[in-house]
Formats: C-alpha cells, structure tokens, sequence
C-alpha cells in the first residue's frame, strides 16, 4: 500500500464530518499531532443538528448500522463507543408498509424474521429468506476485509482469493436477480433492494456485491444513538479533544500553500496552519479546486439521486409508524427510472419516514414529536435545477403531506408547529455537486479502485477521505474512509490496545 512520503508529525484535517473524525482519532492513535478545521459552528458535517423551537433535528442520516467501525476509531485513542453514546438497537429495524395496505416488520435476529415472513407471505418465502439471509452474510464476509475496508493502489489489488469467492456467489451479477432467485413476493424483494437508492443505481442494474448494504440493514442491526445521530459525532470530536486534538470551529479552509509537490500549510479565515499532512474531506469538486486539479477520467463522474428531506416538529404522531418506517408506493421501476433517468421528480413515491422520539422524547418539547420524511429525487444534473427548486419546494412540500395524509398519517399538516424543509438546492449550497449528500453513484466504473482514489495525484502528502471516494456512501463506508486516509499517512493500523487516553492540561477535554 502506498503511503504519503517524508514527514508527517502534524496533520490538518479539513471538516469534522464523520470521516474527518474518524480519520482524526486514528491519526491521533498512531501518534500523530492534529488539526481539525470545521468551516461550521461546531462538529458533525452532514450528521448536523437544527434547533427548531425546542424540536432537535437530525440534518443528515437517521440509520445507523455497523456501529463497529465506529468503535475502533474510539479504541485508537484508547475509549469506547459505549462510554460515550448509548446505542439503541431498534426492534424493529424499520417497519414497512405497502401500497395494497399489508405491512412487515423488518427484524435483524434470523429467528424473528423467518416468524414475520412467514406470518406475511407464507413458508415458501420464509425458506427463502433463510437462504437470502445466508448469501447476504457470505456476501459480507468476502468483501469486508480485502474489498471494503481496504486501500487500493491500481485494479490489481482486487485479484486475491476473495475476488474468486465473491465472483462464485455471484456478486458480479445483478442485485435484483440474485433477490429473485430467493423471493417470489414482490413487496419481499423491494425490502432488500431498496437500498440501491443509497447506491445511486437501480437494483436491476447495481452490482449484487452491493446487496452487502441490505447485509448492513436487515441483518447486523439498526441502531439509534440516544441523543440523536449527531450525538455520535459530538462524542467522537469529545474523544478526539481528549486525546490532544486541536479543534477549531468556524475555520473556512479557502486555499492551500505548496512548496511544489507539498501542501505546507492550510490558510483558513481564521489564519494560517503549517502541516505536514493534509486529510481532505469536503465533496469532491471542492477539495480537487483547493488541491488545483482534477482527477483524468475517461468518462465523467456521475452523481447519485438526491432528496428532499421534510423536518417536522408536531403536536401528536401516529401508532402506526415505526423508529423507521419504510412507505412504497404501488410503483417500484418506474422510481428508479424517474430518479436516474428521466429527471422526474417520483410520481408513486417510496418514502422513509423516521421518528426517532418513538426511543427519545426530549428530542421534542413535552408531549410533541419529531418526524423526518425522506423523499429520494432527481439530482440538479438530472431534474430540475438549483435555481428551479425556490419555485419547486413550496409545492413539493404540500404534495408531500397530501400523500402521507393518503397513507394514513391523516392531519399532519395541521399538526407541524415547526418545520424545515431541505431540498437539492440546499445541498448544493452547502458544497454537495450535483445537489446530492450522496455523492458519487456506485457503477462499475466508481466501484473499488475505480472510484476517485484517497491518494490524489500531483500532491504528495494530501489525502481524502469520505463519501465520494474509498469505499463510498453510508456512515460505515464514511467512517471507513477516514481510517483508510489515516492508514495512508501513518501505514496500516496495529491492533490498538486498550490505554488511557491522554489528559490535555485543564481537565478532561469536555467529556460529556
């Protein structure tokens, strides 16, 4: 693996995202000095948080699996995931409901789901459940080591023996066949497949080695740190701080010094950081323009699907609903084409509807509610403009009510005390191309050491880290992309042993 030459004692991270955290703590594990830069007022990135009127909402992602990975950025330091955030594991996982009225709970324990399964569409389907759960796992176990959690200096590092493994369960295949293969039911098949949306690929299209997020969703557990999701990149910026991080918020990053092949120095509006290193996290485009160029591809970069995301704070919610519940529409292709095609806005919407006061109420004032409603779209490169959205969103947001008024969530519209609605042009204004917090689609061509690489050339001592390159999109795969940037700096991780963290002078370094 390749690694940044010469010295590297002091690193600056730009972004307190999930992996600029992440990337900081393991840094910090290996004895590096450093900096992080946040443009924002305070940690989390994406995984941000908006105070509305006594309701706390989520800004980014409400699902969280895998809370492993996190854990070993804490372990690097020397702490646990589990002195710093209670994790509540969600039963169900999600709850989905149906266009024709029928309704499943999706649990992550074997025994739980082939009961639900059965009880929904009888013991033929159950049975090949079992089997679909199996391959998902064996799917799992030939990626994770040598595909997701891995750094890749050309194509040949995917030729080793579980290439061959994975190529004999048929992840070169397509997702939605192999699905089919164990399903007949379609609102079965839909419940392990839709999340290729976070892919940026219709299931029928998107590589079967990426049903290892359905792996993720439906059988390693679904988790909700109390507090709400940005709780968990608060603890980590608290374990970094701890462990002799320097932290500055409200640190814009507008340019970068070089003495030629080397960055030698962040200028930010805050001043002047020399470094050694340099971990970048922002999108894409922003970090390639404070770099000075570009990855050479041979085809452009193509964007995933984005979202339109409704917060709303309420005065009462509905038995019905879930922590997560999953609401399709009759349509289901027609979604995909609408999203990655045609540049539709979706006529017959599949939404996610989270409503984290369901495991904690004071996210809200006293006897109210906080619910979040995902609608995946088109992105600004496929739908409508930035610049349409303005005119769009009013409109948008009241077809939205009318539909979850449709699907049993009667009255609320009336019910929302506060609101914010986020659509394609908001995050493209925080940075996000193409409008989307997903960022780069997974096709072949963007896949493994086809994605941008955390290694850009023309700079020696610069790295990336986050969604858009190694490995991808999701809070694992972020997470992930940190560690793998830091291993770029430092070389490949040791087995971190249990230690005491560091005590920077004048107390504990905030630990909440």
């Amino acid at each position: 693996m390749r690694t940044v030459a010469g010295r590297t004692d002091h690193v600056v991270v730009v972004g307190a995202g999930l992996a600029g955290l992440s990337a900081a703590l393991h840094l910090l594990g290996a004895g590096r000095r450093v900096t992080v830069v946040e443009r924002d007022a305070g940690p989390g990135g994406l995984a941000g948080r908006i105070t509305l009127g006594g309701f706390r909402f989520d800004t980014g992602p409400t699902v969280l699996t895998m809370p492993d990975i996190a854990d070993e950025a804490f372990a690097a330091v020397g702490e646990r995931l589990a002195d710093r955030v209670e994790l509540i594991a969600l039963q169900p996982a999600y709850r989905a409901c149906f266009a024709d009225g029928s309704a499943l709970d999706v649990h992550t324990g074997a025994d739980a789901m082939e009961a639900e399964v059965r009880r929904f569409a009888g013991a033929r389907e159950a049975a090949g459940y079992r089997r679909l759960r199996s391959w998902l796992e064996r799917v799992y176990r030939a990626q994770m080591r040598r595909f997701i959690d891995a750094n890749f200096d050309s194509p040949l590092g995917l030729v080793n023996a579980d290439l061959a493994r994975l190529a004999a369960l048929g992840g070169f295949g397509r997702w939605q066949h192999r699905v089919d293969r164990h399903l007949r039911d379609e609102r079965l098949r839909r419940v392990f497949t839709f999340q290729a949306l976070y892919a940026g690929v219709a299931p029928a299209r998107a590589l079967a080695a990426y049903a290892v997020i359905a792996y993720m969703d439906t059988v390693a557990g679904v988790y909700f740190p109390r507090g709400g999701m940005h709780a968990l990149p608060e603890a980590m910026a608290a374990a970094a701080g701890r462990a002799g991080a320097d932290l500055r918020y409200g640190h814009e990053v507008t340019s970068l010094e070089r003495r030629g092949q080397r960055v030698t120095a962040v200028v930010t509006t805050g001043g002047r950081i020399p470094c050694d290193a340099l971990v970048l996290t922002p999108d894409l485009p922003v970090a390639f323009r404070l770099l000075g160029r570009a990855p050479r591809r041979p085809v452009p970069l193509r964007y995933s699907p984005s979202a339109v995301v409704l917060h709303a704070g309420t005065d009462r919610t509905w038995p019905q609903l879930a922590h997560h519940t999953l609401s399709f529409g009759a349509a289901w292709r027609t979604t995909f084409d609408e999203l990655t095609r045609s540049g539709r806005v979706m006529s017959d919407p599949s939404l996610l509807i989270t409503r984290p006061t369901s495991h904690d109420p004071s996210l809200a004032p006293p006897g109210r509610h906080v619910h979040y409603v995902l609608a995946p779209c088109p992105n600004t490169g496929t739908g409508p403009g930035a610049g349409q959205w303005p005119g769009l969103a009013p409109r948008y947001r009241d077809g939205l009510l009318r539909e979850l008024d449709r699907r049993g969530l009667a009255g609320m519209a009336e019910s929302i005390e506060r609101e914010h609605l986020v659509t394609p042009a908001d995050w493209q204004a925080r940075g996000h191309s193409a409008g989307t917090p997903f960022s780069l689609a997974h096709t072949f061509t963007q896949t493994g050491p086809f994605r941008p690489r955390n290694l850009p050339r023309g700079t020696d001592n610069a790295v990336l880290a986050g969604c858009g390159t190694t490995p991808g999109v999701g809070i694992p795969t972020v997470l992930l992309s940190g560690k793998l940037a830091a291993s770029r700096i430092t070389g490949p991780p040791a087995r971190y042993r249990s230690r005491p963290a560091a005590q920077p002078p004048g107390g504990d370094g905030g630990r909440p």
